[in-house]
């Protein structure tokens, strides 16, 4: 199983919710590609974000298009239409050549009993001691094993293979990329789950190129790591053994690689996955996203006058909607309201002050995860500013676009592939 698209080895998922920095994302690449690495750019944008902001797909793509060619940027790159489903994909097929098939709210909705069993009569091979190369022990799975699993799994593997048919039926087997999404549940899976879902994956004949996994710990939005590093550590080789040993067992495509959600800022394990990498000699896909949306914040509280006048403000309306901005982050955020600064204290802030609350340096001492997790999840603020705030971006375009390139590298490329 192929592609005529194969996706790069270490690629970057770069969100840009305001379609200003794709250039400033992109000279982080460059600056990888003078050490001799070469990241592949993504951006990606998903169906809320487009909503929340009032955008439209084509905007990432002409961004895009338009950073390319200003620093002639010769290398692959590619759109992603991030978290779609059956729903909302058909107005992405236009500028999209990457899709986030994002199946988690199907996971646990029961298969058919004829589904699972003609699922668990087609592999036998999953029964019994399954012995993976670079898993110290074998895992030992029953009939009952397999057939829980299938049922847990199998409907969100079809849904997955309803929607690739769908984009493929549109653009042309082999002409984007397909990565499935199993981030947003509650529990992450083990490796013969892993195995059991590429195992279904190969069965749809899905040429997958990415798999997001859901991994122990919180991936919370914009800050660090929250959970057992060593556990992480465990389940991240133990999975890039389950992915080299499916791409043999069941024809996938060997560009498959794991896809890190919400990857961004994640700095106690970076130097984990780093470490497995290079042992498996495998690939990654890291996703960020509002990363960069932070930065442009930074870059105006950096630049001071009426553009930190203009940060206060953001944060200033963000505390009047905390409870409206948080709903759909719920899961994925973990603010304390008591540790949120308040307006009068934000409005004295100087520049450096406002900074260092914001910019994620866990050896500042100013630097605040509840402030920052807030200001991530109110980009919908700064939209509804409309182009006041895009011209304050455009006014400061040498801070903030610093800024944005300055943490792709240093704080994220830089530790991941040990540049």
């Amino acid at each position: 199983m192929s592609s005529k698209l194969e996706l790069g080895k270490f690629s970057f998922g770069m969100g840009d919710r305001f379609a200003h920095q794709a250039r400033a994302q992109l000279q982080a690449c460059l600056l990888a590609a003078k050490q001799g690495v070469d990241i592949t750019p993504v951006w990606n944008k998903s169906n809320r974000e487009h909503t929340i902001i009032g955008s439209e797909p084509a905007s990432v793509r002409a961004a895009a298009e338009k950073a390319v060619k200003a620093l002639g940027w010769k290398k692959s790159w590619h759109i992603d239409a991030d978290h779609i489903r059956l729903e909302t994909v058909d107005k992405f097929l236009g500028s999209s050549d990457f899709f986030t098939i994002d199946v988690a709210d199907s996971i646990g909705r029961p298969a058919s009993p004829e589904a699972i069993r003609a699922f668990v009569k087609k592999h036998p091979e999953l029964i019994g001691k399954l012995e993976i190369p670079k898993i110290s022990r074998p895992f030992k799975t029953t009939l009952a094993d397999v057939e829980r699993v299938a049922g847990k799994y199998l409907s969100a593997v079809q849904d997955a293979g309803k929607i690739y048919r769908h984009i493929a039926q549109a653009k042309g087997q082999g002409n984007f990329i397909t990565e499935v999404s199993m981030d947003e549940t509650d529990l992450p899976q083990t490796p013969p789950e892993l195995l059991i879902i590429l195992a279904a994956m190969a069965d749809e004949k899905i040429p997958l190129q990415t798999i997001a996994p859901k991994f122990t710990g919180r991936f919370n939005k914009g800050v660090d790591y929250v959970g057992d590093v060593n556990q992480f550590e465990k389940e991240f080789n133990e999975d890039l053994a389950v992915i080299a040993f499916a791409v043999k067992k069941y024809g996938l495509p060997k560009s498959l690689k794991l896809s890190v959600h919400s990857g961004s800022d994640k700095f106690s394990i970076y130097a984990p996955i780093r470490k497995a990498i290079k042992k498996f000699g495998a690939g990654l896909h890291l996703k960020t996203a509002g990363t960069t949306w932070l930065e442009e914040l930074i870059g105006l509280a950096e630049s001071g006058g009426d553009a930190l006048a203009l940060a206060r403000e953001i944060y200033s309306d963000a505390l009047d909607h905390r409870e409206e901005l948080c709903g759909p982050y719920a899961t994925v955020i973990d603010i304390d309201p008591k540790k949120l600064p308040t307006k009068a204290q934000v409005n004295k802030w100087t520049s450096q002050q406002f900074v260092n609350a914001l910019r994620h340096d866990q050896k500042c001492k100013e630097f605040n995860p509840h402030f920052r997790q807030l200001l991530h999840v109110g980009f919908k603020i700064a939209a509804k500013k409309g182009d006041r705030y895009l011209k304050a971006l455009e006014a400061n375009e040498a801070v903030v676009a610093r800024n944005v390139t300055t943490n792709l590298y240093d704080r994220h490329l830089k530790p991941l592939l040990g540049l």
